[in-house]
């Protein structure tokens, strides 16, 4: 069985700036799975790479049992395609963005350790501030609803307060420390002789 790897953290933290940053420095090692995640918002729409969808063909694949996971937030629908489980099944380390709303349940049915980017509260906030998107009313708000994490979850964490590359040099590491635990508490076929 493979590992589930859930990346949340707070707005701000960079986590798809990293994750892109990590796909480009490991996507030709088959080892690991990077999630597009189904969203109900236009390709054109900037942030991350994602697989537009309409709320009607959204609607009809999670009727269809087409997502392993699914939310909601901000207004928009999420899904995970449940292709995961086919990697997972195969024994990779399947990285997506996930809603902190759906963890619990991602750790009961895989095999999960939780991936936390963040940044101190003042970077949060400038990164924020940068983007044009909020007022510094609405960033105070948003940076000061913390949601826990539910507990018994085996977690990592990757502070972001550098350069996007040395963000991505941390995670990597992660990652790849995540797959070597993973494959030690594998059960090792033995070999005939």
């Amino acid at each position: 069985m493979g590992l589930l790897v859930p990346v949340v953290g707070p707005s701000g933290a960079g986590k798809d700036t990293l994750m892109a940053e990590a796909r480009h420095r490991l996507g030709a090692d088959e080892r690991f799975v990077f999630v597009r995640r189904v969203i109900t918002r236009p390709a054109s729409a900037g942030g991350e790479d994602h697989e537009p969808a309409s709320e009607e063909a959204f609607e009809a694949m999670a009727a269809g049992g087409g997502f392993a996971f699914h939310w909601q937030a901000h207004g928009l629908r999420y899904g995970i395609p449940r292709s995961i489980e086919a990697d997972l099944a195969a024994g990779k380390l399947v990285l997506a963005n996930l809603s902190r709303s759906v963890l619990a349940e991602a750790a009961e049915r895989y095999n999960t350790r939780v991936l936390v980017i963040t940044a101190p509260l003042e970077l949060l906030a400038n990164r924020l501030a940068a983007r044009g998107r909020e007022t510094a009313e609405d960033i105070s708000q948003r940076l000061a609803r913390e949601v826990e994490l539910p507990p018994g979850i085996p977690m990592m964490t990757v502070m972001n307060d550098g350069t996007p590359s040395e963000g991505a040099d941390r995670l990597v590491v992660r990652l790849r420390e995540a797959v070597f635990f993973a494959s030690c508490s594998q059960p090792q076929q033995s070999a005939r002789v």
